[in-house]
C-alpha cells in the first residue's frame, strides 16, 4: 500500500506548466487517502474477523482487503456484490464509480451503473419486499393520496425512457485545490432505460395548488447514525421541473426491478439535474410552498457560489445557490486509456450529454492545437446520451492524449481545464482525456 500511495503522491506532483498532468499518470481507480484509510478501517481483516473465525489473521498483510469480505459482510455489501469492476470509493455509505471504458454500452447495464448513497440500504430493499410499501403525495395539493406499487403501475400511463443519471460531483477529483467529498473522476454517470410513470401525472392526481413552488422527496434509507428520527437526504426540484415530460417516478431499470442498491421498489429520475434530485427508496413527495429545506439542501450541499471565486476561497453559505442544470460533457469509452497500438490509425467512440441535445463533438490528438469533428448520433429521446465516433490518424510513434470536447445547442463547450472552482467540487465538465501509445 505504501508503494501505491507514493505513486499517487508522485502523480500529484507531476504537473505541467498549465496545471495539467499527463493523463497517463492519473489512476481512474485511485481513491483519496482519506477514503482509502476509511475503507481499510471499516472493511479490513478486523471487520471480517468480527463475523467469522479467521485463522492466522495476525499474518494478514496490512492494507489488503479480504477477497471474501463482500460475501461475509452482509447488508449493503451484499447488495453491492453484483457490480462489475466498479471502483469502491467509500463503503459507509457505499459510493462507487465506473471506469470510462466499462461504460461503452449504448445502454448502461445495472451492474455497471455508479452508486451514490447517503444512508444505508433499507431492509425491505435488501429483501426485495414491496408488500407494505406506499407512496404519499401531500402538501400543497387538493387532496393527500397514498398509492401502492400496483396502483401506481395500473392507474397511470407507463413510460420507458433512456435518461442520463450523473452525480453533481462527477469530476471532483480534478479540482485544485481539492474539494471535500467522494473523489469521483469521470465514472459517476450512466444512462440506463427507466420504466415508470410521469411525476406530473401523479402530482396532478393529487391536484397541485397554484401555491406550489418546490417538491421535497423522501426515501426510507436509514441514516448512518442509526437514529430513526434523522433523514439521510431529502432534496427536491422546482415544481416546473417536476412537471416536465421526462421527470419520472420509476420502478424498473432496463426492464427489471430496480436493484436494492439503486432504490427498490421506487425512485425518482429527474434528468438534467444532479443525481441527488433523483431520490431512492421513494416514500413521499411533499409539495411545498417554498424552496425545499430538507437535509442536503442547504449550506454547501449541491450548491455553487453565486459569483466566480478564486480557488480555495471560503464562500459564505448565504452566497451559495442551488445547483440545477448539469453542464455539457463527453466521455471516450473506447479505447481504454493506456492502450498500446501497433499502428497509427485509432478508432474512438464515446457518449455525450447535456441539458438538451448536444450540437457537436470534436476530438484532438495534439493537446488541443487542432480539433477534428466527430460523427454524432441523435439521442433516442430527450435526456438520453448521444454516441460519437471518429477515426484519428496519428503522425508518428509516441505518446498521445486523445481529448473529446462537446458543445451544446447554446454554444457552451467543455473547457480544457477545470471550470470555476467551488468548495464542494461540483459541475466539472473539463474535456475528457485518454492516453494511448502509438507504434
Amino acid at each position: 500500500m505504501e508503494e501505491q500511495k507514493t505513486e499517487y503522491e508522485a502523480a500529484e506532483n507531476n504537473l505541467t506548466a498549465d496545471g495539467l498532468r499527463p493523463v497517463s499518470t492519473l489512476q481512474d481507480d485511485a481513491p483519496s487517502d482519506e477514503n482509502r484509510r476509511g475503507f481499510l478501517k471499516t472493511a479490513g481483516i478486523a471487520a471480517l474477523a468480527s463475523v467469522v473465525s479467521v485463522p492466522f489473521s495476525r499474518f494478514f498483510p496490512e492494507g489488503l482487503q479480504p477477497v471474501g469480505l463482500a460475501h461475509a459482510a452482509g447488508g449493503d455489501m451484499d447488495a453491492y456484490a453484483f457490480k462489475d469492476q466498479l471502483t469502491l470509493l467509500n463503503d459507509r455509505p457505499i459510493n462507487a464509480e465506473t471506469a470510462a471504458h466499462l461504460l461503452d454500452d449504448r445502454v448502461t447495464p445495472a451492474n455497471r451503473l455508479f452508486i451514490r448513497n447517503n444512508g444505508q440500504v433499507p431492509e425491505h430493499a435488501l429483501n426485495m419486499d414491496a408488500s407494505d410499501w406506499k407512496l404519499t403525495i401531500d402538501g400543497e395539493v387538493d387532496k393527500t393520496i397514498e398509492l401502492t406499487l400496483d396502483e401506481l403501475k395500473s392507474n397511470f400511463e407507463n413510460v420507458t425512457r433512456q435518461l442520463v443519471l450523473e452525480c453533481g460531483g462527477n469530476g471532483r477529483a480534478f479540482f485544485v485545490p481539492g474539494a471535500s467529498g467522494n473523489q469521483w473522476t469521470t465514472g459517476a454517470v450512466g444512462a440506463p432505460e427507466w420504466t415508470g410513470v410521469r411525476m406530473r401525472d401523479v402530482l396532478n392526481a393529487a391536484g397541485v395548488k397554484p401555491s406550489a413552488v418546490y417538491t421535497g422527496h423522501y426515501g426510507n434509507d436509514p441514516h448512518l447514525s442509526g437514529d430513526p428520527e434523522k433523514v439521510a437526504i431529502s432534496r427536491g426540484v422546482p415544481i416546473e421541473k417536476a412537471m416536465e415530460e421526462d421527470a419520472l417516478i420509476v420502478w424498473a431499470m432496463n426492464g427489471e426491478d430496480l436493484p436494492a442498491i439503486h432504490g427498490f421498489p421506487l425512485r425518482t429520475i429527474v434528468p438534467g439535474y444532479p443525481g441527488s434530485a433523483s431520490q431512492k427508496w421513494l416514500t413521499r413527495i411533499w409539495v411545498r410552498d417554498q424552496v425545499h429545506d430538507g437535509p442536503k439542501m442547504g449550506g454547501y450541499s449541491y450548491r455553487m457560489p453565486a459569483y466566480p471565486v478564486a480557488p480555495g476561497t471560503e464562500v459564505p453559505t448565504e452566497d451559495m445557490v442551488i445547483m440545477t442544470t448539469m453542464p455539457v460533457k463527453s466521455l471516450i469509452t473506447s479505447p481504454a486509456t493506456g492502450t498500446q497500438m501497433t499502428g497509427k490509425t485509432l478508432d474512438i467512440r464515446g457518449h455525450t450529454w447535456a441539458d438538451g441535445d448536444v450540437a457537436s463533438v470534436h476530438v484532438s490528438h495534439d493537446f488541443g492545437q487542432t480539433w477534428q469533428e466527430a460523427k454524432l448520433e441523435k439521442p433516442v429521446n430527450r435526456y438520453a446520451w448521444q454516441h460519437f465516433s471518429a477515426t484519428i490518424e496519428l503522425p508518428q510513434a509516441g505518446y498521445y492524449e486523445i481529448w473529446s470536447r462537446a458543445t451544446d445547442m447554446e454554444g457552451r463547450t467543455q473547457p480544457v481545464t477545470t471550470p470555476g472552482w467551488n468548495p464542494r467540487g461540483y459541475g466539472n465538465n473539463m474535456v475528457h482525456r485518454i492516453a494511448v501509445l502509438a507504434g
